[in-house]
Parts: structure tokens; C-alpha cells; sequence
């Protein structure tokens, strides 16, 4: 992604993005339906979009020493975004800048992969651990392909931060038709992030920012996947009965790790957080 940072740095103006007050509305607005329709319903420019697409995926890219050296860059970028993605880029790269790298890396760890509700499959929120997730994997896979993209046997195509790379560089209006059809998981994260003073919620207000409003389903997924946890299956988990590609797809989550590469240690359901009590995730 070094060519496609180089071009979004060289650009100019990102021309001024539509006002976001509606998104403090209680109203539950009308869910975009076409891919127009999705990469213009948060008001920014499918430039400024890409650009906060690519920011957050390098935030949440595993932080070596690589990762944390596009720091400065994604600094220069986020300074093109309006707010709250503006502000929360930034805001993850300067809690991070005051950490010592080593332990950024265990936090990052300790926050995305032993802790299912910080995955970051988008998948494991929207099906769990059940057959669905593989026809799941299946189609994002198949958006990258009809992109001109083949992705590696060695990871999961809902890895978040991938799924932004995606969307950033390469095909935005599928890139926010996937996060569109997870938007509940990505809610969840973010309040997640937000409930445990996570440095990288100000990643997910920028990401959130790029999304449609939430409306009444998705709201009432957030709170189920807050109270209940993502769904299970206890039989016919092996290739998750599925045949073909699906099947291939649903069988890799576990080869990646247990539950698709999300932590194992603990359960899903728990406390459901305070902005979902207080009806304003």
C-alpha cells in the first residue's frame, strides 16, 4: 500500500464533507441500499473515505516496526478528514506515540487477540461460529475477486483491517458494502474499545464516522451481540456442513486460530456498555 499513501499524499484539497449532525439524531434514518447510496451516506468524499480507510488499517495493523513508522503519514492524512475522524485518528496516534513500542505490542495482543469481543474478524460478530460464516467468508472473498484480488489461504478475508486496505485501494463501493453488512460487529468494537480506555477507539470513531448511521436493527443486533454473544453451532461444525468454497472458507477459521482467529480465553456475552444502556451506541 506504499504507492497508494504516496498518491494520497501528492492530492490535494479533499473538497468540504456534508454536515454530520444528523448522525446525533434520535431518529432512526432510512438504511442506504445502493452502493452509491452507501459510500455517500456519511458525507465525506470517496476520497476522504479512502483516506480514513487506509489510516485506520494501518492502526490496526499489528504494530511492528514497519506499522509504527507510517505513523507520521497517517498523521498528514488524517489532517484531510473532517471530524470525528479527524480527531480520532489522531488521537490514536498520539496515545500510542506516548507507549513504548513493546508495550504497544502486548497491548495490541492483549486488546484484539485474546479478547473475542476486540476481534477483529468481521464475520465472527455477524454469524459466530456457524455455518453462515462460511457462505459469509465466501462472499467478501468473492468481492475481492471481482476486484482483481486473490487473497492468501493464510488469512481470513474479514480480518478488518484488510477488508479497509480493500476498500482504500481498491474497489470502495464492495469495501463499504462489507463493512455496511457488519456494521453491528464494528459498533460493538468500537464500544468495546471505548468501555476498556482503549488507545484504538479513536480508530474505530474514525471508521465509524465513514459508516451510515446506525438504525433501529442494527442497534438492536448491537445489543443482542452485547448481551448473548455471537451465535454457535454444536454440530456439524466440521467444514461447517458445507460443501465446495464455503466449506473451504468456514474450515479455515479454525485452521487460523480458535473462533477465526478472535481470542478464546474469554466468553463473548458479558456487561452490555454503557451507551447501549443509555441508547446511544
Amino acid at each position: 500500500m506504499g504507492a497508494l499513501a504516496r498518491l494520497l499524499a501528492r492530492r490535494g484539497g479533499t473538497g468540504a464533507a456534508a454536515s454530520t449532525a444528523s448522525r446525533a439524531s434520535s431518529a432512526s434514518p432510512a438504511r442506504p441500499r445502493s452502493p452509491e447510496g452507501l459510500l455517500h451516506a456519511s458525507g465525506m468524499s470517496i476520497e476522504q473515505l479512502r483516506i480514513a480507510w487506509i489510516a485506520v488499517s494501518w492502526l490496526l495493523t499489528y504494530p511492528d516496526e514497519e506499522t509504527l513508522s507510517r505513523h507520521a503519514m497517517v498523521r498528514e492524512l488524517a489532517s484531510r478528514l473532517p471530524e470525528p475522524a479527524r480527531g480520532g485518528v489522531l488521537r490514536t496516534i498520539a496515545l500510542l506515540a506516548e507507549r513504548d513500542p513493546v508495550v504497544v505490542q502486548e497491548e495490541y495482543v492483549d486488546t484484539f487477540d485474546t479478547r473475542r469481543r476486540g476481534c477483529l474478524h468481521l464475520t465472527y460478530f455477524s454469524h459466530g461460529d456457524t455455518r453462515r460464516r462460511g457462505m459469509a467468508l465466501l462472499r467478501i472473498k468473492q468481492d475481492f475477486r471481482a476486484a482483481g484480488l486473490e487473497i492468501g489461504a493464510e488469512e481470513l478475508p474479514d480480518h478488518l483491517p484488510v477488508v479497509l486496505e480493500f476498500a482504500a485501494g481498491h474497489d470502495p463501493a464492495r469495501g463499504a458494502k462489507i463493512l455496511r453488512s457488519n456494521r453491528p460487529g464494528v459498533e460493538l468494537l468500537r464500544l468495546h474499545l471505548a468501555e476498556i480506555g482503549s488507545p484504538w477507539h479513536g480508530a474505530l470513531v474514525a471508521l465509524c464516522a465513514t459508516l451510515p448511521p446506525l438504525d433501529a436493527d442494527d442497534r438492536a443486533a448491537v445489543l443482542r451481540l452485547a448481551e448473548e454473544g455471537p451465535e454457535e453451532e454444536t454440530v456439524g461444525l466440521d467444514g461447517y456442513g458445507l460443501d465446495g468454497d464455503a466449506g473451504d472458507m468456514a474450515g479455515q477459521t479454525f485452521a487460523s486460530a480458535p473462533s477465526g482467529g478472535c481470542g478464546s480465553d474469554a466468553a463473548a456475552p458479558g456487561p452490555v456498555p454503557l451507551d447501549l444502556l443509555r441508547g446511544r451506541p
